[in-house]
């Protein structure tokens, strides 16, 4: 994906050379595989050679195969056994173990057609399993085109050399012609061994120049849903990951007949205006773009933790203190997303990151601001929302959302924290319905349980009663925004006991493996990622 967004930097593919230029980890990670069936169907073959030279031709035929040929078998049966454990549980690179394995493979047939039986023309005269040997390895593991060629070149030149050692010793050997001739099928396989290398290393820069976009180079596909998919990427200088977020055109509005100029405008615009939020707990924006498939695309800061609706679905409900204590972080960065015009539209549990943030634990991350709503004076410009259809999830919707009523405001927010709020509380829905139409007719008619009689874990009345205002069917009748709500947190805040200290706790106990020491700068480790963000 060649990026045609103009801010964005000069795309960098795999041709300018430097460590681009080497095969893409996807490839490397198959070749891995394969390199393991190679090595193993070669240790078989070499296995039933052995046998065969050493138990059935004697019994059968009366054959007496040379001691040094049976040798040359047990030791290449012995070097595939070292060799497939070497790469299956230490991960060898395939590229340097493929080339290294053909070329042992080589000298074992070399040996055995020059050092354990003497050369002739009669016994040269047929195709030599060197050539099998060089075109198999070449398709199954091809390195670089010029590794390729020295290698092969080398593998097709053993017999030759064995030849000429066999003369040394005295042995009656052809002539330098006729040896040359009768290998040149070695020679040729080489030759043609570095078409496969090629056409590997053609479909990597490719693969490479897909997964590129504008300063980073997609990764790992980390999750896919119906707004799109989400990748861990890595800066191509920086020493930083991000998770990106390629978002589907029709989700933007650009489906057929669509303005294509206009609606990359009003997205460059969305993007720029979710880019100034400076709250520590709304995601950071560092790029966006437009691919050449139309597909547009945010670059986020890559997150380790758990998004609420995983954390209460493997540990249960929160108490009130931690659920006030998250609760805080999440009005905090709505209400400078509100005072700034902004309407979320879509805050449900699955937006709300639990993030362990250098020295800090239960530090919250609300995600998805790409389903804002901007004001712009007395009109509402809709971002991510096509013509005649209905943006949000049915569990967290407000009413006045269902029912298409007016302009949709800040009070929407409130009403979808409050959602979040119960299911934090509780650890079930505000109304948990068999169908989403009756999940939304609910929002709309029917007086919520209080949390309170849906929960064995004590919640303070004055929590339930905001909670409670939160979810008010009338807009007029609940916080009028997220800084309202958030002033009346704090003052509950003040008298409960969750701490950053007690997080931390929590974390080493429940989430060991993401609570650990930091790793270095120049460590490689794989952070725990935006899993539900599509």
């Amino acid at each position: 994906m060649k990026v045609i967004a103009p801010r964005l930097p000069t795309h960098v593919t795999a041709a300018s050379g430097g460590p681009s230029a080497r095969l893409p980890d996807e490839i490397v990670a198959e070749q891995r595989k394969r390199l393991e069936v190679f090595i193993a169907v070669a240790g078989c073959v070499w296995a039933f050679g052995a046998f065969m030279d050493g138990v059935v031709f004697p019994r059968t035929i009366g054959a007496v195969v040379p001691l040094p040929e049976l040798r040359i078998e047990i030791v290449a049966i012995v070097t595939s056994l070292a060799l497939f454990l070497h790469v299956h549980y230490r991960k060898h690179a395939p590229e340097a173990g493929g080339l290294l394995f053909m070329l042992l493979n080589a000298a074992g047939i070399a040996l055995i057609n020059t050092w354990a039986h003497n050369p002739t023309l009669e016994s040269m005269g047929h195709l030599s399993w060197t050539t099998f040997v060089i075109l198999a390895s070449s398709a199954i593991m091809p390195s670089t085109p010029r590794r390729t060629l020295v290698a092969c070149m080398l593998a097709a030149s053993l017999e030759p050399l064995g030849v000429w050692f066999a003369h040394l010793r005295g042995a009656p050997v052809p002539g330098i012609g006729a040896t040359l001739a009768l290998s040149m099928p070695n020679y040729i396989s080489a030759l043609v061994a570095t078409v496969p290398s090629q056409v590997f290393h053609s479909l990597g820069r490719k693969l490479r120049e897909a997964q590129a976009l504008g300063s980073y180079q997609l990764v790992e596909l980390l999750g896919r849903g119906g707004m799109g998919e989400v990748w861990q990427a890595k800066h191509r200088w920086l020493a930083r990951h991000a998770a990106i977020k390629l978002v589907r055109p029709e989700v933007l509005g650009a489906g057929a007949g669509a303005d294509a100029t206009m609606v990359l405008r009003r997205f460059e615009r969305e993007a720029q205006a979710t880019a100034s939020l400076n709250s520590p707990h709304s995601i950071r924006l560092f790029d966006f773009g437009v691919t050449d498939e139309g597909s547009f695309y945010y670059v986020m800061e890559l997150l380790t933790g758990r998004n609420l609706e995983s954390l209460v679905r493997d540990f249960g409900p929160l108490s009130a203190d931690r659920a006030v204590y998250l609760l805080r972080q999440v009005c905090h960065s709505l209400a400078e997303a509100h005072a700034r015009g902004l309407v979320h539209r879509d805050i449900k549990p699955a937006n709300i990151y639990v993030c362990r943030m250098a020295l800090d634990f239960d530090f919250v991350k609300v995600l998805d601001f790409g389903l804002v709503k901007l004001r712009r004076g007395d009109t509402m410009d809709t971002m991510l929302t096509a013509d005649q259809t209905t943006t949000g999830t049915p569990a967290y919707m407000a009413p006045e959302m269902i029912l298409g009523q007016g302009d949709v405001d800040r009070r929407a927010d409130v009403y979808s924290v409050g959602c979040v709020a119960y299911y934090l509380l509780t650890g079930e829905l505000v109304f948990p319905s068999s169908t989403p139409m009756q999940t939304l007719v609910d929002h709309v008619h029917t007086r919520p349980v209080p949390p309170s009689e849906r929960t064995e874990l004590p919640i303070p009345p004055a929590i339930e009663e905001l909670v409670l205002a939160c979810l008010e069917k009338s807009p007029e009748m609940r916080p009028q925004n997220a800084e309202e709500l958030l002033q009346r947190l704090e003052a509950f805040h003040a008298r409960v006991e969750w701490t950053g200290a007690m997080a931390q706790r929590w974390w080493k106990t429940h989430l060991p493996e993401l609570s650990g020491p930091l790793p270095s700068i120049d460590s490689h480790t794989r952070s725990a990622a935006l899993l539900d963000t599509v």
